[in-house]
């Protein structure tokens, strides 16, 4: 085990301002800089959003950041760290943030990884206060924590064996990542190039011409009732051919449903249509009202629901509909659009044919995204691993490294 001492033996603690020290009428166009939580947060201190003037700045000199400094979020988001680096604009922190200055046998690089290893992290979430928004207990119980302070030259050769490990779990997530976008990047490819074609005996054909009835849910809010058995569901409940009832997903009556109902079938295919564009579901009897951004086509049965399915997922008709789309900030597809919207359609044979081999490859895609995730989930694991380790003493050698490998990014699956 390694020698611990008090956080605020080795270490001069600086909370942030009270918040009324800092209001809206102090901040000015430019001058010096107001740190905030996303500088610990995201590792960055370019992007400044708010400013005080030189007066101001003199009065809250004590809370000045500088070169060499250590920074942790405090509030909401607890416990990110960031080291101050070198050139930064001249400027304080505000009152979400608690700045730490190491003394000199503390390595800054050492005090870091230690302040986000799961040990640590444990500390602050024992010692927060606040129900809604969290928030880092007082400086004083800070102060009380104990950290492992080896030797500085021991600090260093820890520093320098986790910045290894660390490279090479950066690499093989990096590598993992590639290959998740390899697998969904040849999946988009090969619906491009199946709805690009057109060969002897398919046709084109709008989805008027292809269906019964185009339209959109209810434009307004209906009588919600919490112990209503039927969902009033939007384009964000609609996920890869099911309807999604989330835990938010609002309920209504029978009354409501049957005043707000749509003559949905089974081969009705449901598209958002608003905000998040091309989501895609197939109605099954659920229980369910549709809002405004939530479209309804009822394809009549020359029509496969998933040859469509996979047509809205493609990058032509995802293409189609952002280039049609109105509005700045949310994105609207018009029902006139749909209606007017081409497609080459083949004859029901070659669409359920399509249908099959895209669902095997969809399948494997998944299957493959989904190894990789879990892998990158281990990768994270084996950094706290790593962390813990370090300072309890245990970080004598590099074995863990040979759990790192993972092959070049190369996943070209046909």
């Amino acid at each position: 085990m390694l020698e611990t001492k008090k956080l605020g033996e080795v270490c001069k603690f600086v909370r942030g301002p009270f918040g009324g020290s800092l209001k809206k009428n102090c901040f000015v166009e430019n001058g010096n800089a107001v740190y905030e939580q996303q500088h610990a947060i995201y590792n960055q201190f370019s992007e400044i959003r708010y400013f005080i003037n030189d007066e101001k700045f003199e009065e809250m000199k004590r809370f000045e950041l500088k070169s060499g400094d250590l920074i942790m979020s405090c509030s909401g988001t607890m416990g990110k760290v960031a080291i101050v680096p070198a050139n930064i604009k001249k400027g304080i922190i505000n009152q979400a943030l608690l700045k730490l200055t190491p003394s000199k046998n503390l390595d800054i690089e050492y005090l870091r990884y230690w302040m986000s290893s799961p040990d640590f992290i444990q500390r602050i979430e024992e010692n927060t206060v606040g129900a809604a928004i969290k928030n880092v207990a007082s400086v004083k119980i800070l102060k009380e924590i104990k950290v492992p302070v080896p030797p500085l030259q021991q600090q260093q050769q820890i520093v320098a064996i986790i910045n290894q490990a660390f490279e090479a779990i950066d690499q093989a997530k990096a590598n993992i990542e590639k290959n998740i976008a390899n697998a969904k990047e040849l999946f988009q490819s090969k619906l491009n190039e199946i709805f690009s074609q057109k060969d002897d005996g398919w046709e084109e054909k709008s989805f008027k011409e292809l269906s019964t009835r185009i339209g959109d849910g209810l434009h307004g809010t209906p009588n919600y009732d919490e112990d209503g058995e039927y969902y009033f569901i939007n384009g964000n409940n609609l996920t890869n051919g099911l309807i999604e009832i989330k835990g938010n997903t609002k309920k209504v009556n029978y009354e409501e449903f049957i005043k707000h109902k749509k003559e949905l079938n089974e081969n009705t295919v449901l598209i958002s249509i608003n905000g998040t564009l091309g989501n895609v579901a197939f109605y099954n009897n659920e229980k369910v009202i549709l809002g405004k951004s939530a479209c309804y086509i009822n394809f009549m049965p020359s029509v496969n629901k998933h040859f469509i399915k996979y047509l809205i997922k493609s990058p032509i008709f995802f293409k189609s509909m952002a280039n049609e789309s109105t509005g700045a900030t949310i994105k609207n597809f018009s029902l006139k659009s749909m209606r007017e919207y081409i497609v080459n359609l083949p004859p029901m044979k070659i669409q359920n044919e399509i249908v099959q081999k895209l669902e095997l490859l969809e399948t494997d895609v998944l299957e493959i995204t989904y190894s990789y995730k879990q892998k990158l989930n281990n990768l994270e694991d084996l950094k706290k691993s790593i962390l813990q380790k370090a300072f309890a003493g245990e970080l004598t050698n590099m074995d863990f490294l040979q759990q790192v490998a993972e092959p070049e990014a190369s996943y070209t699956k046909k």
